[in-house]
Formats: structure tokens, sequence, C-alpha cells
């Protein structure tokens, strides 16, 4: 066979390879139309877990399943981080919901407070802002990893043995995808004499674009 003609098979294989490898790793990568929200580097696999919902109901894993859940870690007494996030996300529910979607949209809060968090509070106090928000909470052994894994924090702080002590938390918002895995989060916005919470106009803007790339 001649030679350039092998050569130029060879070009025109490498050519094709490169374009489709190119567009491979286009469509792998989180697309520039998405602006506010921070990809971990890898999707975190969500290891089994057990909680109780505020309907009474046993969550875990396989809630997340099959669904676009953002998550919200913190509890019912905190004093501003969590109800301004909460009513955020409300005031953008209807339209947050309403995203194109071969899987539906949810909000979860997530109480690191069982002490004081019990099911009942934790039902009024996620009813308040949106009746269409779930709500879970367990005990520490279980919630220390979860949140961990979940790439968020917390600390409980003060004497316990009073009833006004706070809860140290994340403020982030993460978004945990239908398959169980947690790839991201929204951070809050820190700005000099402001409360430092996640913007969910910010989170309204980004999700179409992301729930379009899975």
């Amino acid at each position: 066979m001649n030679q350039k003609y092998v050569v130029g098979i060879i070009a025109l294989v490498a050519l094709v390879a490169g374009i489709v490898g190119a567009r491979y790793i286009a469509s792998s990568q989180p697309s520039s139309a998405v602006k506010y929200f921070q990809y971990y580097p890898e999707p975190r696999e969500i290891a089994a877990f057990s909680l109780t919902q505020n309907n009474g109901q046993p969550f875990t894993r396989e809630n997340l399943q099959n669904a676009w859940t953002l998550i919200f870690v913190g509890y019912t007494y905190c004093p501003d981080v969590c109800p301004t996030t909460m009513a955020s996300l409300s005031k953008v529910w209807e339209k947050l919901s309403a995203i194109k979607s071969n899987h539906p949209i949810k909000v979860l809060f997530l109480s690191v407070d069982p002490k004081r968090d019990d099911i009942q509070r934790l039902n009024s106090y996620v009813g308040f802002f949106n009746n269409e928000f779930l709500a879970a909470t367990g005990p520490h052994s279980v919630l220390f990893p979860l949140v961990r894994n979940l790439g968020l924090m917390y600390a409980l702080t003060g004497d316990m043995e009073k009833p006004d002590y706070l809860v140290d938390h994340s403020a982030s918002v993460v978004l945990v995808n239908p398959d169980a895995q947690v790839i991201g989060r929204f951070k809050p916005i820190m700005e000099p004499g402001k409360l430092a919470i996640s913007d969910a106009e910010q989170i309204l803007a980004d999700m179409p674009e992301i729930v379009s790339l899975h």
C-alpha cells in the first residue's frame, strides 16, 4: 500500500478521534452557562443512612434517588441563616419547581439538632416556609457522617444543658443528583455587613442548565 495513502488514513482517523474525544470531554465538563454553582471535583456517592422525615416516615438514601435534591443543613432554633435561607428558597420555589427536567426538584431541610427538633416541631417549621419542602433528622451518629459526606459541617456550641445553645453549621446549599450523588454546592455570598446566605436567585439561575446536563 502506498505510504502516503497509509499516512493519510492514519491522519484522518486521528482527526476523527480527536473530534469525538473533544466532544466527549466537553460534554462531561460543567457548562460555562453555570455561573454560580461550584462543582466538586468528582460526584460523591452518598453512603447508606437512615433518618426520620417530618411526616414520621423513614428517610434514607433511596429518597434521594430519581430527583434533584437541594439540601440545606440547619436547625429550627437558628436565629438568622436558617429562616432567611428557607424563606428565600420558598420565594423562588414556584419557578424552581417548574424547571423542565426528567426528574423533579426537591428541597430538603436537614436538622442537625435532634435534641430540640422533634418531628412535630420539624414538621411545623418546614411547613411554615413551604408545605412542599421536606425535612429530616436523626441521631448524631448518623448525621455527622452524612453531613461530612455532603461536604458540609456542623458543631454544637455552648452548654447543651441550657435551652438556648447554638449550632454552628455550613450555610451552603448542596445539590444531590438523581443517582444519589452530591455533585457540588451553592456557597453563601460574603459581603461586609450582610448575612452570609446562599442566594436563591443564583440557584434559580443555574438549575435549568445543571439539570439539562444529566
